[in-house]
C-alpha cells in the first residue's frame, strides 16, 4: 500500500492538479476507511481521503498484538490529554487517539464487541429509525465482519457460536491464539459460580451477559485495522482513490451562502505539514469522520456549535448546533491485581527481555506463539442485579436488561515477584457527560477534554460494585490453589468508602468516548446529525465516527463503529443513486 500512496502524491503533499471531487473524507481512521472503501467501488465516484497520521509501514508495535500498550505518547497517537478530572481528585488522563491511516483500530487493544441488542435498539428508539435497530443491521455485521482462525488454530468447538458470525467480510475476527495458565480455572469459575458468572457461548450474539471467551480483530497472529482490512493494495490502485497523507483538516467552510438553515457545507480548508494552506470541494458530499475529539473540534472552528461559545472567542456562528462537543461518554477503568504462586515463565513476558525477543522470533517466522494475544483470554460482562441498594439511590442507566453495566476482562499480561494477575473493571454504563470544547480560535490548538470521569456518584457507586465481583470471582474454590491474596492498597479496603478513595485515585479512561456529534430524530431540537447522519440545519456534510453514537454501547466502541459506517456507506450511496455493491 505504501508504495502506491507514496508515488500517487509524492511527500503526501496537497494535490495541486484538482481541487474537486465528489466526495471529500476528511479522517482515515476506522470509520474512514471503510466509507472510502465502498464509496471506491463505484468506478464513477471520484473519492480523497485526507488525513493528518502516516502510514503503519512495518512497525511491529502495532502488528504484533502483544505489543499494543507501547503505542500510546508515539507518533502513532495524538497524544492528547484531559483536563483536570474533579472526580479523579483533580488529575489529568492520557487519551489515546489514533493519528495514522487505519486510526484507532491501529492503536486500540482490538476487543471485538459488538455490545447487546438493546444498544441498537435504543439507538434506533432516539432516533425514530428502525434503521438503527439491532435486526436491521445484522447486514452490515455481515458485510464488516471475517471470521478467522485462531494463530494456533486449535479446536474452538464450544468457545464460540458459528451462526452468528461471517466468514465472508473485511476484517479478521478470532479467538485467543495462545492458551493461558488459568484457563481451565476461569472456565471452571463459571460452573461453580454459575449464578453470577454463568458461562455464555458468545458474547457477540446480542445476549453478552455472562462469561464467554474473548473474541479479537487479529488475524493470523496479526491486528487486522481498518487500514488492513479495507484499505490494502488492490483498494488503493483503484484509480478514483486518492489519499493524502500529513495534510490536515482544519475547518469545513460554506460553499455558498444558504439562509440560515440550509448551508452548503461542501469545502474543506486543509493544512499540509509543509505548512501549505489549500481548499477542496466536494461536489456530493464531505464526510467528517475525525472521531469523537477530532470531527468537534473541527466543527467547532468551522463556526458550528454553541453561538453564545463563540461569541465569547470572538468567533462567527455558521450554524447554532448547542450540542457539537456535549454529551462525552466514555467507560472508567481501573486494574485488579492478585499475588499467585504461579511459575509460568509467560507470565512475565513484559518484564523478561529475552523471553519477549525469543517470541518475537517466533512471531515473525509463523504468525504463532505468546505475542499474538493481549494475555487477555476471557471476558466477563455482567449486570448489578436489580435488587442492588444502588437502585434505590439511582435509576439504572442501561439499555435494557440485556445490557451489563460491569466488564470484567481477565487475563495475564505482568507480575512482580509474587506474580499478579490482573482484572480491568470497566464500569460500563456512564451516568456523568463530559464535552469537547475549543478554546482559541487557533484550528491547531488542542481542544479541551473534558470526560467527566467520576463526576456522577451513580459511576463511583457501580465501580465499587465492579470491583467486589471480581474479588467475588477470584473467590471461587478453582482458584484455592493458585491466588494468594490481593495486591496493593484494594485488598486492605474494609468499607465502600475506603474502596471509593482508591478507586478515583486509580480509574483511567477506555477510550470508548462517543457522543460529541449524537444523532436524534429528525425533528429533534437536539442533537448534531439526523438519523441519515447528515449534519442538522445544513447541506452536504455527513458525520461518520463515534461521536454520532447518543451513549455510549455496553461493550467496546470498535465493532459498533464498523457497523455505522457500514451502514452509512449505503445510506450515502443511496443518496446517489449508486447501489451498494459490496
Amino acid at each position: 500500500m505504501a508504495h502506491r500512496l507514496d508515488e500517487h502524491y509524492g511527500k503526501s503533499e496537497v494535490p495541486s492538479r484538482r481541487n474537486k471531487f465528489d466526495f471529500v473524507i476528511v479522517g482515515g481512521g476506522t470509520a474512514g476507511s471503510v466509507i472510502a472503501n465502498r464509496l471506491s467501488e463505484n468506478p464513477e465516484f471520484q473519492v480523497m481521503v485526507i488525513e493528518d497520521g502516516s502510514l503503519v509501514g512495518d512497525d511491529l508495535n502495532i502488528k504484533v498484538p502483544f505489543n499494543v500498550f507501547s503505542l500510546s505518547d508515539t507518533r502513532f497517537d495524538w497524544n492528547f490529554t484531559s483536563t483536570p478530572q474533579s472526580g479523579l481528585n483533580g488529575r489529568t488522563v492520557p487519551y489515546a487517539r489514533g493519528h495514522v491511516l487505519g486510526g484507532s483500530s491501529c492503536i486500540n487493544a482490538m476487543f471485538y464487541t459488538r455490545g447487546s441488542s438493546d444498544d441498537y435498539d435504543r439507538f434506533a428508539q432516539i432516533t425514530g429509525d428502525s434503521g438503527w435497530s439491532w435486526d436491521s443491521l445484522q447486514p452490515y455485521i455481515q458485510k464488516n465482519e471475517k471470521w478467522t482462525a485462531p494463530a494456533d488454530q486449535h479446536d474452538t468447538t464450544g468457545q464460540f457460536n458459528p451462526s452468528v458470525h461471517s466468514t465472508t467480510g473485511m476484517t479478521s475476527v478470532s479467538l485467543p491464539g495462545f492458551p493461558q495458565e488459568i484457563d481451565d480455572m476461569v472456565i471452571e469459575t463459571t460452573t461453580q459460580l454459575g449464578n453470577e458468572f454463568p458461562f455464555n457461548l458468545d458474547m457477540n450474539s446480542g445476549k453478552p451477559l455472562g462469561l464467554a471467551w474473548l473474541q479479537s480483530t487479529i488475524g493470523n497472529g496479526a491486528r487486522s485495522s481498518a487500514a488492513a482490512s479495507y484499505l490494502g493494495d488492490e483498494v488503493t490502485q483503484r484509480s478514483n482513490l486518492h489519499i493524502v497523507l500529513g495534510t490536515r483538516a482544519t475547518r469545513i467552510l460554506p460553499t455558498q451562502e444558504g439562509n440560515g438553515s440550509h448551508t452548503s457545507l461542501r469545502t474543506v480548508e486543509l493544512l499540509s505539514s509543509s505548512g501549505e494552506t489549500t481548499l477542496i470541494t466536494a461536489t456530493k458530499e464531505v464526510i467528517l469522520s475525525a472521531g469523537t475529539i477530532g470531527t468537534p473540534t473541527i466543527l467547532l472552528h468551522s463556526g458550528i456549535g454553541d453561538k453564545i461559545a463563540f461569541e465569547s472567542l470572538g468567533m462567527n456562528s455558521v450554524i447554532n448546533l448547542p450540542d457539537v462537543g456535549k454529551n462525552l461518554v466514555d467507560h472508567p477503568t481501573m486494574s485488579v491485581s492478585w499475588n499467585t504462586t504461579s511459575t509460568n515463565p509467560f507470565d512475565g513476558l513484559v518484564v523478561n527481555a529475552t523471553l519477549k525477543a525469543e517470541q518475537l522470533n517466533v512471531w515473525k517466522d509463523n504468525r504463532t506463539g505468546a505475542l499474538t494475544t493481549l494475555g487477555i483470554n476471557q471476558v466477563a460482562f455482567l449486570r448489578i442485579p436489580d435488587n442492588s441498594d444502588i437502585f434505590s439511590q439511582f435509576p439504572d442507566p442501561s439499555a435494557g436488561k440485556n445490557s451489563p453495566h460491569i466488564e470484567l476482562a481477565i487475563g495475564v499480561r505482568t507480575r512482580n515477584l509474587l506474580a499478579v494477575r490482573n482484572v480491568d473493571s470497566k464500569r460500563l454504563i456512564q451516568a456523568a457527560e463530559g464535552s469537547v470544547q475549543i478554546n482559541s480560535s487557533n484550528p491547531l490548538a488542542m481542544p479541551l477534554i473534558d470526560p467527566g470521569l467520576l463526576s456522577s456518584a451513580f459511576d463511583v457507586k457501580a465501580l465499587v460494585q465492579s470491583v467486589k465481583s471480581a474479588i467475588r470471582f477470584f473467590g471461587a474454590p478453582a482458584w484455592d490453589d493458585f491466588v494468594l491474596d490481593i495486591a496493593g492498597p484494594i485488598g486492605s479496603a474494609t468499607t465502600d468508602e475506603e474502596l471509593e478513595a482508591i478507586i478515583r485515585s486509580s480509574v483511567f479512561p477506555s477510550g470508548h468516548i462517543v457522543g460529541t456529534a449524537a444523532m436524534s430524530a429528525t425533528d429533534a431540537d437536539h442533537g448534531v446529525v439526523d438519523p441519515d447522519l447528515k449534519l442538522k440545519h445544513a447541506s452536504g456534510l455527513r458525520i461518520v465516527d463515534a461521536s454520532i453514537m447518543p451513549f455510549v454501547i455496553a461493550g467496546h466502541t470498535q465493532a459498533p463503529v464498523y457497523i455505522i459506517a457500514e451502514r452509512a456507506a449505503d445510506l450515502i450511496k443511496g443518496d446517489w443513486g449508486s447501489p451498494a455493491l459490496s
